[in-house]
């Protein structure tokens, strides 16, 4: 008898709103001191929702409003420019290595 196949958590991006493997997301997170930050580990305590490793997803989310009614918070225009950041670095990390 072989093993059952592991079954892969899926979540939807609240940027393009597409159903997408967990893996593939990146988790924002809103902890219980209010504070908003991007999750690489997906593991930090708080409420949270899932966007593409996209600019593009993470920059409609945040025009739509979309985080901060699935984070229930008022994002300010420096916590959005700071995910915006989190999100370049993350990026230009994935790249890296990806050419290694």
């Amino acid at each position: 008898m072989s093993p059952k196949p592991r079954k892969i958590p899926m979540r939807m991006c609240v940027g393009c709103r597409e159903m997408k493997p967990k893996g593939q997301l990146i988790r924002a997170v809103r902890s219980p001191d209010g504070e908003v930050s991007l999750d690489p580990t997906g593991k930090k305590a708080g409420r949270g929702a899932y966007v593409c490793l996209s600019a593009a997803c993470l920059k409609r989310a945040l025009k739509q409003r979309q985080l901060d009614r699935a984070l229930e918070a008022h994002l300010t225009d420096e916590a959005n420019q700071q995910l915006t950041e989190t999100m370049q670095r993350l990026l230009a990390e994935k790249t890296m290595e990806d050419h290694t």
